[in-house]
C-alpha cells in the first residue's frame, strides 16, 4: 500500500495583506473591546492564523473618550508609573487620565492583552486611536480593498440570521408545555 504525505500549510508575512477596520467605541466597555481588538490585531479571526507570524488588520479605534467602564474603576483604578529617581513613584486615576489622554487607556488595556514580546511590539503599531469621531487614516480606509465592516456590523447579521432560523422552526420540533 502506497503512503500518502500531506503537507502542512504554513503561512508566512509575505502572503498577507492587512486590511484596515474601524472601531467605533462609544458605549463599548473597555476590556471587552480590548480583547476583541488584540485578537483581530493577532490575526485569531482569520483561518491562516499563524501564532508566530504578524498577521492581522490594523485597527483604528475613534471615539475614545467615550469608552465605558463598569463598578467604582473610573475613581478606583490606578495608573503608575515611575520617574526613575527616588521617591518618583507617580499614581493617577483612571478618571483623569480619561479626561486629558483618553486614547491612552485604550492604548494600555490593548498592549496589556498582546504577546509582551518583539512581536507584540510589531502588532501594537497596528493600533490607531482617537479620542474624537474622526482619524487621519481615511485614506487607508476609504480604500476598496481595504472595506471591512466594523465589529458589532460584522456580528449582527450573524444573531439576525440565528433569530430568523429559530423562528421558522418546523412544527414537529416545537414542544408544547
Amino acid at each position: 500500500m502506497k503512503s500518502i504525505q500531506t503537507k502542512t500549510y504554513t503561512a508566512s508575512e509575505k502572503n498577507q495583506t492587512p486590511h484596515w477596520r474601524v472601531i467605533d467605541a462609544s458605549g463599548q466597555t473597555l476590556g471587552r473591546l480590548a480583547s476583541e481588538v488584540a485578537a483581530i490585531l493577532r490575526g485569531k479571526d482569520k483561518t491562516t492564523f499563524t501564532p508566530h507570524i504578524a498577521m492581522g488588520d490594523f485597527v483604528v479605534i475613534v471615539n475614545a473618550a467615550k469608552i465605558h467602564v463598569t463598578g467604582a474603576k473610573l475613581t478606583k483604578k490606578i495608573y503608575y508609573h515611575h520617574s526613575m529617581y527616588p521617591g518618583g513613584l507617580k499614581q493617577t486615576r483612571l478618571d483623569e487620565v480619561l479626561a486629558k489622554h483618553p486614547e491612552r487607556v485604550i492604548e494600555d488595556a490593548v498592549q496589556g492583552m498582546l504577546p509582551h514580546n518583539a512581536l507584540g511590539r510589531r502588532l501594537f503599531k497596528r493600533l490607531k486611536v482617537s479620542s474624537g469621531p474622526d482619524h487621519p487614516y481615511k485614506a487607508q480606509v476609504s480604500s476598496p480593498a481595504n472595506a471591512v465592516k466594523d465589529i458589532k456590523d460584522a456580528a449582527a447579521p450573524a444573531k439576525q440570521q440565528k433569530a430568523k432560523s429559530a423562528k421558522k422552526a418546523p412544527a414537529h420540533e416545537k414542544k408544547e408545555a
